[in-house]
């Protein structure tokens, strides 16, 4: 059970019995299995007895495991279990029972151009995800996307996932390209080491190259000529192969694809937007645009009090939605002291905050509801600021000689009118005492 040879007459391995084999490579083969506790389907890879001699390599089997277990995502193929303290390691993962993206276009040729759009966007999604945890996987190409029968595109072969900004654990040493060359980023080449986000954006769009054109790029040549030509964007751009696909997916891919890491999308999600033209960002809730403008506003407080108060946009509205003003659909309106004063949810810059500034209803204030004046009149012999009228507001002005208590309200402008009488009167006084003054004087 330890050797290369009888490798393939295992019939069972840990707590799963083996049926068949479904691919096979330089860092194991890959055999569909069955849960012996579950009954569970299952996908496991059987790292060879050599490559378990190797530290190194059987470092990444376990970071590939370890990878996809702290994703969980619905586009990344779920690993299972690892058993790495074993004669015969072994990674087990989620079964997906479909082509790869790879196979498929070898079966049939390429991808219709919505279709492979539908699965990249897919693709990205998982890296997106992969990205967000740091891990960046460095080898994504047509044949570690496999396609689930109901269409879920899943990636796998997550063994030369890397972390950023953690150590590589000699894993990889600077200097040494891993991944597939003819998909692989020009900068990945020389130092795959500094992998980043960018990486996997040009391996997504040279993968998507393929898919639409049914043409590996660079195809035909060598890794140093790959990377020569890469170095140097020398490939035929998509369109050219296919005179049928849109502008947009072709220089979508065209710049994901660019020898430059600066000129590519920062993110799978950056080039997502590329490919479909529009963002997928969450759309802000729309605001009311607020102005500087200088209100006058008439209200009652709780007491029964009334006050004028005068204020910019910004800050009526913020006393709104601090309750400052007591229930708003006591409050009149206007741009001007002459009026015309109209409620509050006339204007536009308001509306959207009534409901905000009403009060919670109670028991007592359904009880005492606040009385609504259907026909406007003076008070303290001082004329209301709105003509008479069944539909007038129903907030008054301030009374000329309020002198209330101070309240938790808004006092930005309070008007208090000073009577003529009182005027008269203190220029009557005045007027005799200089008058007394300049007598006495002249008759001293």
């Amino acid at each position: 059970m330890a050797s290369d040879n009888d490798a393939l007459a295992l019939e069972s391995i840990g707590n799963y019995d083996l049926v068949s084999k479904i691919a096979e490579g330089g860092m194991g083969a890959v055999y569909r299995a069955r849960s012996r506790a579950t009954g569970d389907l299952v996908a496991i890879k059987i790292v060879p007895a050599q490559t378990a001699k190797n530290k190194v390599l059987l470092k990444r089997f376990e970071r590939e495991f370890s990878a996809a277990h702290n994703i969980d995502h619905v586009n990344v193929v779920k690993a299972i279990e690892f058993c790495g303290n074993v004669a015969t390691p072994f990674l087990v993962m989620e079964l997906v029972d479909g082509d790869s993206v790879g196979e498929r276009i070898d079966k049939v040729g390429k991808f219709d151009e919505e279709e492979a759009k539908r699965i990249i966007i897919q693709v990205c999604q998982g890296l997106h995800r992969a990205h967000k945890h740091n891990l960046i996987h460095r080898d994504i190409k047509p044949d570690n996307i496999l396609l689930a029968p109901d269409g879920t595109a899943k990636i796998t072969d997550l063994g030369l996932v890397k972390g950023l900004g953690e150590e590589e654990m000699n894993l990889t040493r600077t200097g040494r390209g891993l991944g597939t060359p003819h998909f692989m980023a020009p900068e990945q080449f020389r130092d795959a080491k500094n992998a980043d986000v960018r990486c996997d954006v040009y391996s997504v769009g040279a993968t998507m190259y393929m898919m639409v054109t049914g043409v590996m790029p660079f195809d035909g040549s060598g890794p140093l000529d790959c990377w020569m030509k890469k170095a140097r964007n020398e490939f035929a751009p998509p369109r050219e192969l296919v005179p049928g696909l849109t502008e947009r997916t072709s220089s979508a891919i065209m710049r994901a694809m660019s020898a430059s890491p600066e000129k590519r999308p920062p993110t799978c999600r950056d080039f997502v937007e590329d490919l479909l033209g529009r963002s997928t960002r969450p759309a802000e809730a729309p605001t009311t645009p607020v102005s500087s403008e200088i209100w006058y506003l008439a209200y009652k407080d709780e007491i029964g009090q009334s006050h004028t108060v005068k204020g910019a946009t910004e800050g009526i509205r913020k006393a709104l939605q601090d309750r400052l003003l007591g229930d708003a659909r006591n409050i009149v309106a206007a741009k001007s002291k002459q009026g015309p004063f109209l409620a509050l949810e006339t204007f536009e810059e308001f509306r959207d905050l009534m409901g905000l500034a009403q009060p919670p209803r109670t028991p007592e204030r359904d009880a005492n509801p606040t009385p609504t004046p259907t026909t406007p009149s003076t008070r303290n012999n001082v004329p209301l600021p709105y003509p008479a009228a069944a539909s007038a507001p129903t907030a008054e002005y301030i009374p000329a000689d309020y002198s209330g208590p101070d309240l938790p309200h808004i006092q930005l402008d309070v008007k208090k009118n000073i009577p003529v009488e009182w005027f008269l009167w203190i220029m009557i006084c005045v007027l005799a005492c200089v008058s007394g003054a300049a007598l006495y004087l002249r008759f001293k």
